[in-house]
């Protein structure tokens, strides 16, 4: 029993003393600016105290109540999110399956046998009975991680573990931004048609005055033609906004996981309070907050973790398979102090000559390449994103001022046309280009108000913000 403890602890040391293989991993050096970009495009206001993404969790970024229950339904339902939750609890097993790769696989055995010798075969020269029992405790081919393989294949399963967490929490952000964005963007275009149904209002009772004009002759034909198509203009207009509606709610239940109840449907975007300023700090910063970042680093130390396993394949492998037990040739005496048994049968075995193992290091490098290549291009698409989203934002306050002015004129252009056409002064063709300029104009500022917000949703989401859950830790080896 002595010498049975005596090689277990010896195996226990050989196995802790194993080492990996693989190429030590160091950072690579990020392929774009320590500075965003600046110039006229990225002008902005000054932000003191404004907020950092990572820091704002979603129900302080988004205040309106309404919105945050909807983003609420959509993260507890949607389809998408719940498949990369459940990608993440597979790639947890799999990686419980690789590190439960290094401990022995114990089995209990019980065999018995009883069988018939005939007198030919018999040692005795006469039939007999044989009995045979068995019991043994023992581990099947163990395999040694003296250089490496298994521990490698186990970094290689926690990163890429880690990369499904932080493609979920990638997931997640996506989630949150669209849905915001789905939601705002149906109440741009419920606000839209609330404008084309009043326009649709308006042009009907302008074209009936001008039918009365045209009865009592101080009016032509034409003007009444004229009228008509602005009537019939807004007709489609309220007739294309209400399907685009409808498809908005669609899109947004989509998102939800299920309808919307109606009392959490936005009405306009006037209804959207005001969203926080936000801190664009230094492009580092951002890095280490995007989860699409730390997903494609994760696989690329999956990738040096794999090369570690393609290199231990040139070197030898041991495996063990050892029992112990007791036989006896009665079931009464199997645990006799005499029917104890044992059997240790180690095994080596010495690779000579298999080019497959130079093709495949040569693979796990090439692959090692192309990660980091989509490590780079990752790092290179989040600072475009970020950099093209605070070009935005440096510019449409200039556009929403410009926007309410141009509302502004035309409407006193659409008034004044109307008075000189009323007075005589003008015919109806101008009074038609001023209400089509003003009807632009409005619409104008919708959008222009609804790409500001989402300009601001964006930024948010670019900046690595709404997330809300820990960070992912490596379980207890």
């Amino acid at each position: 029993m002595m010498r049975n403890r005596g090689t277990a602890l010896t195996l226990a040391a050989l196995l802790l003393a194993g080492c990996t293989l693989a190429p030590r991993y160091e950072r690579p050096q990020a392929p774009v600016s320590d500075q965003w970009p600046a110039g006229p495009a990225y002008v902005q206001e000054e932000t003191d105290g404004a907020a950092a993404a990572a820091d704002l969790a979603i129900d302080a970024f988004f205040t309106e109540p309404r919105l945050v229950q909807v983003i609420d339904m959509a993260l507890a339902s949607n389809r998408d999110l719940r498949t990369a939750a459940l990608n993440v609890e597979r790639a947890r097993a799999y990686y419980r399956i690789s590190r439960a790769e290094l401990l022995p696989k114990i089995n209990a055995t019980g065999t018995g046998y009883k069988g018939r010798v005939p007198a030919d075969l018999s040692s005795s020269g006469s039939a007999m009975t044989v009995e045979e029992y068995n019991v043994n405790l023992g581990i099947t081919a163990w395999e040694i991680d003296l250089f490496g393989r298994i521990r490698s294949l186990k970094a290689r399963a926690l990163e890429e573990f880690l990369a499904t967490e932080a493609a979920r929490r990638g997931a997640r952000i996506l989630l949150v931004s669209e849905t915001a964005g789905a939601w705002l963007t149906l109440a741009a275009d419920t606000e839209t048609l609330d404008l084309a149904q009043s326009t649709l209002a308006t042009r009907q009772v302008a074209r009936d005055m001008v039918a009365r004009r045209v009865e009592v002759g101080l009016a032509a034909e034409i003007d009444l033609h004229q009228a008509q198509t602005q009537v019939d203009e807004a007709r489609s207009a309220v007739a294309r906004l209400t399907a685009q509606v409808a498809k908005d709610r669609n899109a947004l239940n989509l998102l939800a996981g299920g309808p919307v109840p109606e009392e959490l449907l936005p009405r306009s975007l006037d209804e959207m309070t005001v969203l926080p300023d936000l801190a664009a700090g230094t492009p580092s910063e951002i890095l280490l907050n995007r989860p699409d970042i730390r997903q494609a680093e994760s696989r690329l130390k999956a990738a040096y973790a794999n090369i570690g396993a393609a290199r231990a394949a040139f070197f030898p492998s041991i495996t063990l398979t050892g029992t112990l037990g007791t036989a006896s040739s009665e079931l009464s005496g199997l645990f006799d102090t005499e029917s104890d048994t044992w059997s240790f049968a180690p095994k080596i075995s010495m690779p000579i000559f298999d080019p497959r193992t130079w093709s495949a290091l040569k693979v796990t490098k090439v692959d090692r390449e192309i990660a980091l290549a989509q490590y780079e291009k990752a790092i290179q698409t989040a600072f475009r994103e970020v950099a093209d989203t605070l070009a935005s934002r440096g510019t449409l306050q200039e556009q929403l001022d410009a926007q309410a002015s141009l509302v502004r004129a035309t409407a006193e252009i659409c008034r004044i046309a109307q008075a000189r056409y009323d007075a005589g002064a003008m015919i109806y063709l101008g009074v038609l280009d001023a209400q089509r300029s003003l009807y632009a104009a409005r619409q104008g500022l919708i959008a222009v108000r609804l790409a500001d917000m989402a300009s601001r949703i964006r930024l948010y989401a670019v900046l690595g913000g709404g997330q809300t859950t820990a960070e992912p830790r490596e379980e207890n080896e």
